[in-house]
């Protein structure tokens, strides 16, 4: 295997977008960061674990950008702008053919995001991405899951239910010959970045969580970081064409929006006198949101189908449920 500092210099250090606010990055025990004033500095971690979260032989590319995206989200969700990352990587071996697709997916994605490798590390082990995301937001301006308001409405971005549809297609070859299965697949590992929704969210949105877990989870921790209840309407949930026809089933293809874990869309609320310049803001910067449901005092979440109640239980992503 070549030594780790051969591969830091021939893969990592290299990277030529080099941000004004990075005193010192790599080569050094540690980075030296310079953040503007009366900001604060946004900062989450995410592994992925081979055999967890994508399969060995995966396109690395694709697996380099979802590493990343799925940092990027939890800054958007906060109505963060991207900073730094640093990355921790273990490898079984120096795949150098692997190493480069990867790199080839991660720094497509820092590089439209003004995102600078700052540091890590390198080892053998087992294939495994860690990352830790840091950017900017304005003191008083972070979106919080605790603001939710009774009365207040519930949007999503973009369509729900696709990542689910090509986690299928990964772990099920026979799925592969069904309608649009290689791009939902490639939708499950190359979802895109909501940071300028985000952004645009800041002083309107009253909570905002990035789905990660599923709608029906990630709700849920608004409702119980807000102490209010929610309600769905699943009729109103936003499937893409290609979801309909590779489930051949409207309703089934609701249950994938409903539980979906990592489609890294937002989904936030909204102050009903706030709502319609949002949805202008949005279709000015090219987002797709669409209104779902809404927050309730009831401290539970119900779920509708045309006005009727579902009694369903839906769950979301859990890494740790069988």
């Amino acid at each position: 295997m070549a030594g780790e500092f051969d591969l830091i210099s021939k893969y990592f250090a290299n990277q030529q977008l080099k941000r004004s606010d990075v005193a010192l990055s790599q080569g050094d025990d540690c980075a030296l960061l310079q953040a503007p004033e009366n900001t604060h500095i946004a900062v989450s971690t995410d592994s992925l674990i081979a055999g967890t979260h994508f399969l060995e032989h995966a396109n690395p590319q694709w697996v380099g950008h979802k590493a990343l995206a799925s940092n990027i989200s939890d800054l958007a969700a906060m109505g963060a702008e991207p900073a730094w990352v640093s990355m921790a990587i273990t490898l079984p071996s120096a795949d150098e053919t692997w190493l480069e697709g990867f790199c080839e997916g991660f720094f497509e994605l820092a590089n439209a995001h003004d995102l600078q490798l700052i540091g890590g590390d390198t080892t053998r082990g087992p294939l495994g991405i860690t990352l830790t995301v840091q950017g900017f937001i304005p003191q008083g301006l972070a979106l919080l899951r605790s603001g939710a308001k009774v009365g207040d409405k519930i949007l999503v971005s973009g369509c729900l239910g696709d990542s689910h549809a090509g986690l299928e297609v990964i772990l099920d070859p026979s799925k592969r010959e069904r309608a649009h299965a290689s791009e939902l697949e490639r939708r499950h590992y190359c979802a895109s970045s909501k940071v300028a929704l985000g952004m645009m969210l800041r002083g309107k949105a009253s909570s905002c969580i990035d789905i990660s877990d599923g709608l029906v989870s990630d709700i849920q921790h608004i409702m119980q970081r807000s102490n209010v209840g929610a309600q769905i309407h699943c009729d109103k949930l936003p499937l893409s064409a290609e979801l309909i026809e590779f489930t051949q089933d409207k309703h089934l293809a609701q249950q994938y929006a409903l539980k979906s874990g990592e489609e890294y869309e937002l989904c936030f609320t909204l102050p009903q006198h706030l709502l319609e310049s949002v949805r202008q803001s949005a279709q000015q910067h090219n987002v797709m949101i669409t209104e779902i449901g809404e927050i309730t005092d009831s401290n539970t979440l119900h779920l509708f189908d045309n006005g009727q109640a579902l009694e369903d239980d839906v769950a979301g992503f859990d890494h740790f449920r069988s």
